[in-house]
């Protein structure tokens, strides 16, 4: 495995979270009046290392791949569906592109490889590996050699956002069959059944969802002998989300704040956290996905999202949702007038 994968991450800076805290005590409002919106401000603070921090140059990155298991009917949507949504993303016309026109992030789409070739498209960045990963089912998701390409993804990913300015990273995913991927690296992270983690998906009935849940207890039971998260993440994931796990690693040793979107990308959130436990101080969860293994690792990571609107659409689009509140949590923190400032009076001793 490359060896950036085990560089540390920094600490958080405990002095600007400290002077951010007492800010909060200064402002023109009860102490904790506005509730995580206080804590929002206070850890982006000492993430950035400033008394007054800010989201305003965001970067998206959706990164897309096809499953090899996707061929054994665990979508409700035809293969083919992971490259359309590629030329899709690159025509500006899928819900992260509206997002980000609107939030004013910039966004790029990874291509790390799909069963329908694809050819060269504004905006996407070749990336291809191979033209999706193994079915988990039969062996690994990834030889070593395709693992180690998909990790540097993320990481490259990582560095053209950081060259760009960026104060925030989001990551999204494109790939059908994914969720089935992401129910297998997460129930092996956590020890947990299939059961406990397998959904819908794209939007299977009770019966897809049945045929989804024996074939990642297939999986699971091929790969029981994988107990190092590494080595987990490459046989039970696939590129897209390798390309996560080390964008999420290389944006925490790079010091850059975090918004993890649902369900696939939480997964991946976690395998980098059990790569590197300091990783979870650069993150925050964006949304509760409708998935139904979601708060599973939610409670895992020890984060809570901050939305919870049903969604299960991927791609960074919950993300992208949650991102107004972050800005609104640094303006308040900033923007408000102290007691002093405002001549007003503030709370009596008791």
């Amino acid at each position: 495995m490359p060896d950036w994968i085990h560089h540390p991450c920094p600490p958080l800076d405990r002095a600007s979270e400290a002077a951010a805290l007492a800010r909060q005590g200064e402002l023109t409002k009860p102490p904790g009046a506005l509730g995580r919106l206080e804590q929002l401000a206070v850890r982006l603070a000492a993430q950035q290392g400033r008394l007054k921090p800010r989201v305003e140059r965001v970067c998206i990155t959706v990164f897309a791949a096809d499953h090899g298991i996707a061929a054994r009917g665990v979508s409700a949507f035809p293969q083919a569906v992971t490259a359309e949504m590629v030329r899709n993303f690159a025509r500006g016309g899928a819900a992260i592109n509206v997002l980000a026109r609107q939030l004013g992030a910039t966004l790029e789409v990874v291509n790390l490889g799909t069963v329908t070739p694809i050819g060269p498209l504004a905006q996407v960045v070749d990336a291809t590996i191979a033209p999706g990963c193994g079915d988990i089912g039969l062996g690994p998701a990834m030889q070593v050699p395709q693992f180690a390409a998909a990790l540097q993804a993320g990481r490259a990913a990582v560095e053209r956002a950081l060259a760009a300015g960026t104060e925030l990273f989001i990551a999204g995913e494109m790939g059908i069959g994914n969720t089935t991927a992401a129910a297998a690296l997460g129930a092996a992270l956590l020890d947990l059944p299939a059961a406990a983690l397998v959904g819908p998906g794209t939007g299977l009935d009770a019966d897809g969802v049945v045929h989804k849940c024996r074939l990642i207890e297939g999986a699971l039971a091929l790969h029981a002998s994988a107990r190092d998260p590494l080595e987990q993440l490459r046989r039970l994931s696939g590129f897209e989300l390798a390309a996560l796990t080390g964008a999420y690693l290389h944006a925490a040793q790079r010091g850059l704040p975090v918004l993890v979107d649902g369900f696939i990308c939480s997964v991946a959130a976690l395998a980098a956290v059990r790569i590197q436990p300091a990783v979870s101080d650069w993150l925050h969860l964006s949304h509760a996905s409708a998935e139904p293994g979601h708060a599973a690792i939610c409670t895992a990571l020890g984060l809570t999202p901050l939305l919870d609107l049903g969604l299960r659409l991927g791609e960074g689009s919950g993300a992208a949702l949650a991102l107004p509140l972050l800005r609104l949590a640094c303006d308040l923190h900033g923007q408000m007038a102290t007691f002093a400032e405002a001549q007003v009076s503030d709370r009596q001793p008791v």
